[in-house]
């Protein structure tokens, strides 16, 4: 990708300093959709991410000692270039295609940080919490995308910011409202109301993209990166990497090939309106 090293963002607040560690004490509730995600993700992750909420005696386990700050990560300075220039490239092209666009916040922490959804911890990975319009990110699951998912390239990287503030135009245009509406009425339908809110904010990446054909900025390689990343993170990847099986009632974010078809979908239309998943059987 064509990009120019800068600033940071005034849209990022970089809480690395702050953050790190583990559990958090009380006072943090989430509701019926976050627990179901949240066991999902420890069945994924192997990892107890619930007893937290709920007043249970063992913390989460400790990721790291004491965090390190951001001016004693000077590798990363790159990096946090990076995620700053995506992010406003990404909120300038939705300004011009929503009239109501307002710009979300991405925090840049380490290990674990609390949100108004709860806990945000690297475990669970980059994450958009509607309650303060803030995307979650910390930077070491870059790592994890290319060492761990086989998902290398900055594109990649681009694509998993583009798909968070996916979820920030749901926000915007009031889809996120109908959406957690239907899953207080009907809880059962969580998991498959979840997948197809995930394949959209996947095609809304794939509009962005789109953009940045259109202006030049791509480069070989790049939208195949892109989509290695979205197949990396599919339901059905991820719990055959964990467990060797996989389990479709478990779905939360849709299978390789969804992802895969959803993100290439936004990037060829360069539509909005080509992004309705919830009434395709894709």
């Amino acid at each position: 990708m064509r990009w120019t090293p800068g600033g940071v963002s005034n849209d990022v607040e970089d809480d690395r300093s702050s953050s790190g560690g583990g559990g958090f004490p009380g006072g943090i509730h989430i509701g019926i959709g976050g627990i179901l995600i949240l066991l999902v993700l420890s069945f994924i992750f192997k990892r107890d991410l619930l007893t937290p909420f709920l007043g249970g005696s063992s913390a989460t386990e400790s990721t790291s000692s004491a965090p390190a700050s951001p001016a004693q990560s000077a590798s990363e300075q790159r990096e946090v270039q990076f995620v700053s220039f995506v992010l406003d490239d990404v909120q300038n092209t939705w300004a011009k295609i929503i009239p109501q666009y307002r710009h979300a916040k991405l925090v840049l922490y380490r290990g674990g940080i609390d949100s108004a959804c709860g806990l945000a911890q690297t475990a669970t990975g980059p994450f958009y919490c509607p309650g303060d319009e803030k995307v979650y990110l910390d930077l070491s699951f870059f790592s994890e995308l290319k060492n761990r998912l086989g998902a290398s390239g900055e594109f990649a990287q681009a694509y998993v910011i583009a798909h968070e503030i996916g979820h920030h135009v749901q926000k915007i245009t009031g889809i996120e409202r109908k959406v957690r509406q239907e899953v207080e009425s009907n809880p059962r339908m969580a998991n498959a109301i979840s997948v197809r809110v995930e394949l959209q904010a996947d095609c809304y990446a794939g509009v962005w993209a789109n953009s940045t054909e259109q202006r030049d900025l791509l480069q070989q390689g790049d939208v195949e990166s892109a989509m290695n990343a979205a197949a990396a993170v599919g339901d059905d990847h991820l719990q055959k990497m964990q467990t060797g099986r996989v389990m479709p009632d478990k779905f939360t974010h849709g299978t390789s090939a969804q992802r895969d078809f959803w993100f290439n979908r936004g990037f060829t239309t360069g539509s909005l309106t080509a992004c309705d998943t919830f009434s395709s059987s894709q």
